[in-house]
Formats: C-alpha cells, sequence, structure tokens
C-alpha cells in the first residue's frame, strides 16, 4: 500500500477544502442553524414533544443527517470530477498508484470532511436546544458509516458526470427531496397509512432513524434494519465503483 500517494492526494483534498473554508464549512453550518432558530425555537415551541423528545431536539439527528449525505456527494463528486475536467486525472491514472489507493484518498477526504461538518453542526445546535446522546458510539459509528457510503456514492456520480450539469442533478433532483422526504422534521408515524408504506422505499429513513435512536433510542424502524440498508447501499456501492476502476469507464477516455 503507498501510504504516501493516499496522504498526498487526501491532504491536497483537504487542503482544497480549506482554502474555500466560508463554502465548505461556514455556510452549510449557518444554513442548518437558521433551522435550528426557525423550526426548533420559533415553531418548536408550538408542537408537542415527539416520542417524549422537544420538537426542537427531535429534529436535530435529522438535520446532521441532512447536511452529511448532502456534503458527502458533494465533496466527492466534485473532487474526483475537477481533475478530470482539467485532465490531470491521466497523471494520477500513470502514476504507479493501484486504483483502490486513488479510492481510499478521495473518498477518505470526502469523508473527513462531511464528518468535521457534521460534528460543528452538533456541536452548534447544542447552543439552541437541550441534546442528549444516549449512545454516542453508535452515534459516530452511524456518522462514519454514512459519510464513507454516500461519499462513495458521490465518487461514482463524479466519474459519470460529464458536466457541471450533470454533477449537480442527483444530489438535487434526487438525494436532497428524500432526505427532506426522509422523517428530518417529522417521524414516519405523523404520515397517513398510505404515505407510511411509501416512505419505507425510501432508503434515507433508515439512515435518519438509526441515527436518531442513536441520540434518543426512538426510531421509525429498528436499528439492525437500519444497519442492513445501509450495509446494503455500502456494498452496492463499493461493487460499482470496482467495476467503473475495472473497465476504465469515463477514465480511460
Amino acid at each position: 500500500m503507498n501510504f504516501y500517494a493516499i496522504n498526498a492526494i487526501y491532504r491536497f483534498e483537504m487542503a482544497r477544502w480549506l482554502r474555500t473554508i466560508a463554502q465548505s464549512i461556514a455556510s452549510p453550518v449557518i444554513s442548518t442553524t437558521l433551522y435550528f432558530v426557525v423550526f426548533g425555537s420559533a415553531l418548536g415551541s408550538r408542537i408537542h414533544e415527539i416520542d417524549g423528545v422537544s420538537y426542537g431536539s427531535f429534529i436535530v439527528p435529522g438535520l446532521i443527517m441532512l447536511a452529511v449525505l448532502t456534503e458527502s456527494l458533494a465533496n466527492a463528486s466534485f473532487g474526483i470530477y475537477f481533475p478530470r475536467f482539467t485532465g490531470n486525472i491521466y497523471e494520477i491514472l500513470s502514476a504507479p498508484l493501484d486504483y483502490a489507493e486513488i479510492l481510499i484518498g478521495y473518498v477518505g477526504a470526502a469523508s473527513s470532511k462531511s464528518i468535521v461538518l457534521g460534528l460543528l453542526i452538533l456541536a452548534t445546535a447544542a447552543f439552541f436546544v437541550p441534546l442528549q446522546i444516549v449512545h454516542p458510539w453508535v452515534m459516530l459509528f452511524f456518522l462514519l458509516l454514512t459519510s464513507l457510503t454516500f461519499s462513495l456514492f458521490g465518487f461514482i456520480i463524479g466519474i459519470w458526470a460529464d458536466g457541471f450539469e450533470k454533477l449537480q442533478i442527483i444530489p438535487r433532483l434526487i438525494i436532497t427531496p428524500l432526505a427532506f422526504l426522509g422523517g428530518s422534521f417529522y417521524t414516519i408515524e405523523m404520515l397517513p397509512p398510505f404515505w407510511q408504506k411509501v416512505s419505507m422505499f425510501n432508503p434515507v429513513v433508515y439512515l435518519i432513524s438509526g441515527f436518531r435512536w442513536s441520540f434518543y433510542e426512538t426510531a421509525d424502524v429498528s436499528l439492525g434494519l437500519s444497519l442492513l440498508m445501509i450495509g446494503g447501499f455500502l456494498a452496492a456501492s463499493i461493487v460499482l465503483v470496482r467495476w467503473i476502476f475495472a473497465t476504465g469507464y469515463r477514465l480511460k477516455n
């Protein structure tokens, strides 16, 4: 394993992230803080508790997961797309690097960025709503697993996209709506029976449910099912990335 090369890619990606700190860190933290102010403080006082948790505290796991999902996708997709756009990807592909080392460098950096962002949002939320984390290690495990999975998915999008428009279309048209409809602001039990059944086809429901369980031990679905779903998504992403490197899809032409 070429750790020097992995470290070089990782540090390059992290440095690029820190150069745009206002866009990459301040903007999502401020946006999520506004959710806490509007939904947690202003509207939360008018909404009854959900599963014994105040509304302001209830939405915290969902908002963190929303930010982690979107940032993991955005960071990983742009990270691999930009060298393809400039042509620098050929220098990386011609270097004595294994595909797995390239993947670890880019996905590791994207995952690190979203985990840092998630923890910053969690710390910010503590200023606005009372928080408790019953299972902190489970919370960190879900954070790591989700950031890795969606960074891999973002890596796939960054290779598939042949323009900046395509780079944005899946996160904006598919992932963000799924995240908003995945129980970030409500529990699935609050929906009519028909929409409860429809929501079960939304994979984000399982992520938010498992993540929320680590905070309050309340969930829409069991913890085991949440882990099974995200594990399956991670395995599918790994298989697809392996196929991309094996065939050279959109990398060698």
